[in-house]
């Protein structure tokens, strides 16, 4: 009775096949493989086919040392053994004068002419004709190579002499270092004024600086002196929080939005509202007013931002391309006149003549809460939970990162001296110099009696037409007013400022 063979599985198989074929082969496993010339010159045919095809027609310049068999020349060329004299190239000008361009009879062999002959034909030529033509000709190698040698020494010595002695500081590019910034005095809490009952959001100077305005998460408008920080007025009519505030100075008119998606005119020789903007589907986060035109700018949570008649109420243009919510707006008259910043962390400068946009600035990795531009200088700049960035205007090119205020920001301020105040959501206030980049000021005021210590953001800052103080609006429900210190000087506030090496990030 015959045996059953046992079966076994496929992987077993494989597997003893692959131990018998180890165990066979195990002694040459450190020999190289043996190599075939036939399939080694295959192989090397077919990479210079596909890799050098353009280049194959042009002859190459070869390492070794020999005499072309020719006496004709003086010249040392470059050739192996069994090199095919007829393809020798020497000379200046090697190459058929364009790459593509096939040798031809004409241009297989470039040779540089004997000594003789440069000298028979100088014999030929007119004597000042022959003294151009001597000067033109070419030098042989060994010439060339003298005079390329003493170059090179010639440079290294004198870059080794530039680079403090270094066989390698020529190569290394030196970093940029931050130039010494601007001294400005240190800013100073100046007065505390309560009034609203809830979230400070918004601010806005009257063009006479005499009073200035707040809009509150109370519902409520407030209008207070600026000299003594007294209330003046009270306005109500909005029914949720107000976000933005703008006082024209083209006419006697307020502007307000707010988290009720209203967007109302206020007459202030009647304190009552005249006008009413209506289109925006969600809550109106800021507002801006053109400055030489009568065109209002708001922007809301339904990622838009809409152009506004002031007079007629037509809604001019509605600004669409953000996809997440518009948080803030700036106008200015020159172009681009309209620019917005977006929770879609992304910036848009506007066309407004066509309404469309011209340029989007996606470098911000978080949310764009708030922009500003400068007073003087045609540059802006936008401030989010990652940096603080500087753009230059037409076009929103790139100038720096100011990095350092590790919060969520909410506000920034501008003035004329090259001081930038930005405010954030943890209640700290930075003091930057706008050309540098230089922090030379943090400051965390304390919140007040009967709020919680978390409610100390800004939400709002802005310097008055003097740009002598900076009002703040805050989350325990205050407004802060800032001045600088007029007793403090340079000496006694130093700029703790060192030469550090700039770390800018390109985006």
């Amino acid at each position: 009775m015959t045996e059953e063979v046992q079966k076994h599985s496929v992987h077993t198989l494989v597997f003893r096949s692959l131990k018998r074929t180890h165990d066979m082969f195990v002694a040459d496993h450190a020999k190289s493989i043996a190599l075939d010339e036939d399939s080694h010159k295959l192989k090397m045919g077919v990479k210079l086919k596909s890799d050098y095809s353009p280049v194959l027609h042009m002859p190459v310049l070869k390492e070794v040392k020999s005499h072309h068999p020719d006496g004709i020349h003086g010249n040392d060329a470059y050739m192996q053994p069994g090199d095919d004299p007829e393809y020798l190239i020497t000379g200046t000008h090697a190459y058929p004068s364009g790459p593509g361009v096939a040798l031809t009879a004409d241009t297989k062999v470039h040779r540089n002419p004997s000594e003789s002959g440069i000298h028979s034909m100088a014999l030929a030529l007119p004597p000042s004709q022959a003294r151009q033509e001597s000067s033109r000709t070419a030098a042989t190698v060994a010439e060339i190579r003298r005079g390329a040698e003493r170059a090179h020494a010639q440079s290294t010595a004198l870059l080794l002499l530039e680079g403090g002695g270094t066989r390698h500081s020529n190569l290394m590019r030196r970093a940029p270092t931050m130039p010494k910034p601007q001294w400005h005095p240190p800013w100073k809490l100046f007065r505390v004024i309560s009034g609203h009952l809830g979230w400070v959001r918004s601010i806005a100077v009257e063009p006479g600086n005499q009073w200035f305005v707040t809009g509150s998460a109370d519902r409520t408008i407030k209008i207070w002196d600026l000299a003594s920080g007294k209330l003046k007025l009270s306005l109500t009519g909005h029914i949720s929080t107000v976000r933005g505030v703008a006082v024209s100075s083209r006419s006697p008119y307020l502007f307000s939005c707010g988290e009720d998606k209203q967007v109302k005119c206020w007459d202030l020789e009647y304190n009552k509202v005249i006008r009413h903007y209506h289109g925006h589907l969600s809550a109106v986060y800021d507002l801006d007013l053109h400055p030489t035109i009568d065109v209002l700018m708001t922007c809301s949570r339904d990622a838009t931002a809409r152009v506004w008649d002031i007079r007629t109420k037509a809604n001019v243009h509605t600004l669409t391309g953000h996809t997440n919510t518009v948080a803030t707006v700036r106008c200015q008259a020159a172009e681009p006149q309209v620019i917005t910043g977006s929770h879609d962390s992304t910036i848009r400068l506007w066309d407004l003549i066509a309404g469309k946009t011209r340029a989007t600035l996606t470098n911000h990795k978080k949310s764009v809460r708030t922009l500003v531009m400068h007073p003087r200088q045609y540059t802006f700049a936008s401030g989010s939970a990652d940096n603080i960035k500087q753009w230059m205007f037409p076009d929103g090119n790139f100038i720096q990162n100011l990095s350092g205020h590790n919060a969520i920001i909410n506000t920034l301020a501008v003035n004329s001296d090259g001081v930038l105040v930005s405010g954030a959501d943890n209640g700290t206030i930075h003091m930057w110099d706008w050309r540098t980049g230089y922090n030379f000021q943090r400051i965390h005021a304390a919140v007040q009696p009967g709020s919680l210590d978390s409610e100390s953001g800004i939400f709002a800052c802005v310097f008055d037409h003097s740009e002598s103080r900076l009002i703040t609006a805050e989350a325990d429900k205050t407004i802060k007013v800032y001045k600088e210190d007029d007793t403090a000087t340079e000496e006694s506030h130093p700029v703790n400022w060192k030469p550090e090496i700039l770390k800018r990030k390109r985006f």
